[in-house]
């Protein structure tokens, strides 16, 4: 009655494509939401970069990356203003000045800046609340969302 002439796809092949779909979908969307993280750290990772600089600049002209007085650990990195960053120069959209820390007081030869969200008082700091990004003498950088 019916003949071979039939077209279309049978329940097998469609579930075949479903369960296909789906693995990929399991595996798509989890990396497709730390993009937004991502993005907004780069501000971070902008200011970190500038900071990293003037650690270096200070380097050259004192011979150390020492100083007792303002680089403690967890201080501000505008603590004293010898660095030449300023609060405005730190301040953005996503992170403030009081983001950016000393993870550690810095030794002769090293030192660590972190920058936790959760310190924001930038105007969009609460979208920021659990990324933290940290820098050392090196350049080498590590991000956290």
């Amino acid at each position: 009655m019916f003949g071979n002439n039939q077209r279309g796809f049978t329940m097998v092949e469609l579930m075949i494509v479903v369960t296909i779909i789906g693995i990929l979908a399991t595996v798509a969307i989890p990396m497709f939401q730390v993009v937004p993280e991502r993005s907004k750290s780069t501000e971070a990772v902008t200011a970190l970069g500038l900071i990293r600089a003037s650690m270096r600049i200070y380097y050259v002209e004192h011979g150390t990356y020492a100083n007792a007085a303002s680089f403690t650990d967890e201080a501000m990195v505008t603590n004293g203003g010898h660095l030449g960053v300023t609060d405005g120069d730190l301040m953005g959209r996503y992170f403030s000045a009081e983001c950016y820390r000393f993870d550690g007081a810095p030794t002769n030869n090293s030192f660590t800046i972190k920058c936790e969200g959760s310190r924001s008082a930038a105007p969009f700091g609460s979208e920021v609340s659990s990324i933290v990004v940290t820098i050392d003498q090196d350049g080498e950088m590590t991000r956290v969302f």
